[in-house]
C-alpha cells in the first residue's frame, strides 16, 4: 500500500509520542509547517528539510520519501515553485493512472523516468525562451 508523505511523517511522529510542537521545536521547522505538511497541503521544497527530519524522527530519509519526491525537489530547485506544483500533479496523474495494478513495475519505471526527462526538458527549453528574450 502506498503511504503518502504526509501520513508517513504524522505516524512516525505520532509513534514518538511527540505532539507537533515538540516536532516543530525538535526540528527548527514551525508548527505551522509542520501541520501543512501533515494534512498534505504542502511538501517540502528542499531536501534538507526531509534530512532534518528523518534525522529527528531517527529514520532513514527514504523512510519519508514518496517515489517521484527527487523529482518534484529537482523542479522547484530548477524551476520555481510553479514548476514544483507542475510537477506534483504530474506525479498524481501518474499514479491514478497506475491505480489499477495492470501495469509491470518494470513498465511503470520506464513510464516515469521517461516523463520526468521528458518534463525537465521542457521546462529547461521555456527558461532558455524567457532568458533569450
Amino acid at each position: 500500500m502506498h503511504m503518502e508523505f504526509s501520513e508517513k511523517l504524522k505516524n512516525m511522529r505520532i509513534a514518538k509520542g511527540w505532539s507537533q510542537e515538540d516536532l516543530a521545536r525538535k526540528t527548527g521547522i514551525s508548527r505551522r509547517t509542520i501541520q501543512n505538511y501533515e494534512s498534505g497541503k504542502i511538501l517540502p521544497k528542499k531536501r534538507s528539510s526531509y534530512t532534518v527530519l528523518a534525522q529527528t524522527l531517527q529514520v532513514e530519509e527514504e523512510a519519508l520519501l514518496d517515489s517521484g519526491v527527487d523529482f518534484v525537489l529537482r523542479a522547484n530547485e530548477q524551476y520555481g515553485d510553479q514548476a514544483m506544483r507542475q510537477a506534483m500533479d504530474l506525479v498524481a496523474d501518474v499514479r491514478a493512472l497506475w491505480a489499477g495494478g495492470e501495469m509491470e513495475e518494470e513498465d511503470m519505471d520506464v513510464i516515469m523516468k521517461s516523463l520526468q526527462e521528458a518534463y525537465l526538458e521542457a521546462k529547461e527549453k521555456a527558461a532558455q525562451r524567457r532568458k533569450g528574450k
